[in-house]
């Protein structure tokens, strides 16, 4: 394990705005059980297509495309706060 120095971006709580040591754009921290949550989320999604449940697989969807519409829009606000440009 290596210790390291970042710079934060927003509170330390979930999805906070890190920039690593030698990076040029921030990052998102992802804590390991929204890591998981997101990836039921999308198994969900991929289950519902198997079964051929267009409207399951939809709402799934667009649930988990709202959750991370708030994940980019934290990150794109912090982006803006400190004045530093999309890398995208």
């Amino acid at each position: 394990m290596e210790r390291v120095e970042v710079e934060l971006f927003t509170d330390g709580g979930n999805d906070a705005v890190v920039r690593m040591p030698g990076r040029q754009f921030p990052g998102v921290l992802v804590q390991g059980d929204s890591l998981h949550i997101l990836r039921s989320d999308v198994a969900e999604v991929a289950r519902a297509c198997e079964r051929g449940d267009l409207d399951e697989a939809r709402d799934s969807a667009g649930f988990l495309l709202a959750n991370l519409d708030a994940r980019l829009a934290r990150y794109e606000a912090a982006l803006g706060e400190h004045e530093i440009p999309r890398p995208y």
